[in-house]
């Protein structure tokens, strides 16, 4: 039975945790996800959960601490923020390469330098390519039910792999909101036994783990990364229909909202899919056939499926909340254009980076977007497809 509650993103993912119950939580404080271990640390002092809680010297720490914990067998969980993320490096590599199914929260920040400690997903993006499956939410309830999902893919048995459950910092890190939470004993259910076939602490299958892979192997390992990476697809699916079943709450890789007869669309992420959406509802009264796809499994990218639900539209904007620094793109604009010309798709794209080190983007930019994706239907030209979004003195294309 659900039970209605009012919560920060930090807390509902806190208690998530709890609820799980992980084996092992190591954690070092970063804003703005310091308050998921500290939240989590009061739930072991008070006796709420049996975890051991490792409070590390740093994040390359916590990582090193959640990989030996996990290659020994136990369920193991952590947090972090951007320059935090980047401190880990070598373990989130080193995570993914063991196949050890590792839950983060990753509560997104704009990485240094210069410092900032508000919201884009430069850390995100960052380790796009480190061989984690990687959740985005939304909202405080996306986060959280994203947290409930998050072992029953990463530890299924053809996937093993680690994965990140990304939220907004501040935006929905902070702002509390009303949300769904399950029962204790509904998660427990839901989530399972951590029960790995491999593990060193298995006196009767002695294992090493991490030892040197040099050219006769490491090819070949790296490919078996690769699929279960594809795997993680059909288990995402398997994991959200099971959820949907038990909660009526209902996930896939992407959202539609209004696309199915939309002209012109958005294609984002996490918090700014509130604003598009409250946009998109507003066009609507004016009669203008404006839609979003909101994109929830960056990793693995659901490319053919996203370029499928496209494929209709006469133009489309992809909003990347960092900049690639490469000069043709953010992130998820390059994924996106790539899965439509690979499926044989071809609609006038234009990226929009946005929102870089926490500027604000309110429904007057979003606005701003669709009434340029009108402008490129009507004249069928676009000028310049690398566009800035908010960008001050004007200078927005």
């Amino acid at each position: 039975m659900s039970i209605r509650e009012r919560l920060s993103g930090n807390e509902a993912v806190a208690t998530a945790m709890k609820q799980i119950n992980p084996d092992v939580v190591a954690a070092f404080p970063i804003t703005p996800s310091t308050e998921i271990p500290q939240y989590f640390s009061t739930f072991v002092s008070n006796g709420s959960v049996d975890t051991e809680f490792v409070a590390v010297e740093s994040e390359h720490s916590a990582m090193s601490a959640c990989i030996g914990a996990e290659a020994a067998g136990a369920r193991a969980m952590t947090a972090t923020s951007s320059n935090g993320l980047s401190l880990m490096w070598e373990m989130i590599y080193i995570a993914s390469s063991l196949r050890l199914p590792i839950v983060m929260s990753l509560v997104n920040r704009a990485v240094s330098g210069p410092l900032n400690i508000h919201n884009d997903h430069s850390d995100a993006m960052g380790v796009r390519d480190a061989g984690w499956i990687m959740l985005f939410s939304e909202n405080n309830q996306e986060a959280y039910d994203n947290t409930l999902m998050a072992h029953k893919i990463a530890e299924h048995k053809d996937v093993l792999l680690p994965l990140m459950v990304c939220q907004d910092g501040f935006i929905t890190s902070h702002s509390i909101e009303n949300i769904q939470l399950e029962d204790d004993d509904f998660v427990k259910k839901f989530v399972g036994t951590y029960k790995p076939e491999h593990y060193l602490l298995n006196d009767k299958e002695p294992i090493a783990v991490g030892p040197l892979d040099l050219q006769a192997y490491l090819f070949e390992h790296k490919a078996q990364q690769a699929q279960a990476m594809k795997n993680a697809k059909n288990v995402i699916l398997e994991v959200s229909k099971e959820f949907e079943k038990l909660t009526g709450r209902k996930y896939g890789f992407f959202e539609e909202y209004k696309l199915e007869d939309a002209e012109i669309a958005i294609v984002c992420m996490n918090s700014t899919a509130g604003t598009t959406k409250f946009v998109v509802d507003s066009l609507r009264e004016k009669g203008i056939k404006a839609g979003l796809l909101k994109v929830r499994v960056f990793r693995p990218f659901p490319g053919e499926e996203i370029a499928k639900a496209l494929s209709h539209l006469k133009a489309v904007a992809i909003l990347d909340k960092a900049d690639s620094l490469n000069s043709i793109g953010g992130a998820l604009f390059e994924d996106v254009t790539s899965s439509m010309y690979t499926s044989g798709i071809h609609v006038p794209v234009v990226n929009y980076v946005y929102g870089i080190g926490g500027r604000d983007t309110t429904s007057k930019h979003i606005e701003q977007v669709y009434s340029d994706l009108a402008e490129i239907v009507k004249t069928g030209k676009i000028e310049n497809p690398y566009r800035y979004l908010g960008l001050r003195k004007g200078d927005e294309k």
